[in-house]
């Protein structure tokens, strides 16, 4: 009876579940496969498109288009321009008539020129005459010119010299020397001196008119200089004469009174008319 009741007993527990134990080595072999899998499947994208990998990298990649460094300082510049506008001196060219000046006005001015006018220093009292026969348009940056202070440029004599006003005649060179060539030397002096010296006056005298046309060295092109000469002076805001027009007689010639065919150059009379429209043409 004790061994059916043992039995009984025994029957009547209920059986232990089995554990489910881990399998690393399952784990790493369906990580193996999936990787190899994705690998496959990309290397199959990437042979059928060409731009893949293009467009794959880039597509994650924000681009960010910075303003050139050259347009950011352009900007800045014309701001400051607009917060610190620079007034320009107004002038109105060429010089009208004016009051005329006692000739001691002259000795406070400085006189540049070539062979042009190389002889003033004869009729007129100027503090200083400047030039000689090799200075022209197109050398007036080059040529030396002696001076009290050496043989230097013009630039620098009138630099260290500071003339309270300065008249230039230059354009012996017509006809050898091309007028752009001659305009961009003449408009560089300027430019030089009025930067140096920006409380000095700075006339421009206008070429005179040749007494007979000669090859090159026309009326017209003599013209069209003076033409470029005062469109420099009202761009660099300094002053111009037309001491041009002083001397033309009625055929648009220099006027045979200021004119000495024996030595070939302007006349006793054609300096003094200089002179006198020079007195004549000044700007307060």
């Amino acid at each position: 009876m004790a061994e059916n009741h043992n039995r009984k007993k025994t029957s009547g527990k209920k059986k232990a579940k089995q554990k489910v134990k881990f399998n690393f080595g399952v784990l790493i072999m369906i990580f193996v496969l999936s990787y190899f899998g994705c690998f496959l499947l990309f290397m199959t994208a990437a042979n059928l498109n060409d731009d893949f990998f293009k467009d794959e990298f880039t597509n994650n990649i924000k681009i960010t288009e910075e303003e050139p460094i050259t347009e950011q300082i352009q900007q800045e510049t014309v701001q400051e321009d607009i917060e610190q506008p620079t007034e320009k001196v107004k002038v109105n060219n060429p010089v009208p008539q004016s009051q005329t000046q006692d000739k001691a006005y002259l000795e406070s001015c400085m006189i540049v020129t070539d062979s042009t006018l190389i002889d003033i220093g004869d009729f007129a009292k100027f503090g200083d005459v400047i030039g000689n026969t090799n200075l022209n348009a197109k050398g007036c940056n080059s040529v030396k010119v002696e001076s009290s202070y050496g043989i230097i440029s013009v630039y620098d004599t009138i630099k260290i010299k500071k003339p309270d006003t300065v008249y230039i005649m230059l354009g012996s060179d017509m006809g050898e020397s091309p007028l752009d060539e001659m305009t961009a030397s003449y408009t560089s002096l300027i430019a030089n001196l009025h930067s140096s010296l920006p409380t000095m006056k700075i006339y421009i005298m206008q070429y005179p008119p040749t007494i007979y046309d000669d090859g090159e060295f026309t009326n017209d092109k003599i013209n069209e200089y003076n033409s470029k000469l005062l469109e420099t002076a009202n761009k660099a805001g300094i002053y111009c004469i037309d001491t041009n027009t002083a001397l033309k007689g009625e055929n648009g010639a220099l006027d045979e009174r200021f004119w000495s065919y024996e030595e070939q150059k302007l006349s006793s009379e054609g300096y003094n008319e200089i002179v006198k429209y020079i007195l004549s043409h000044t700007v307060s």
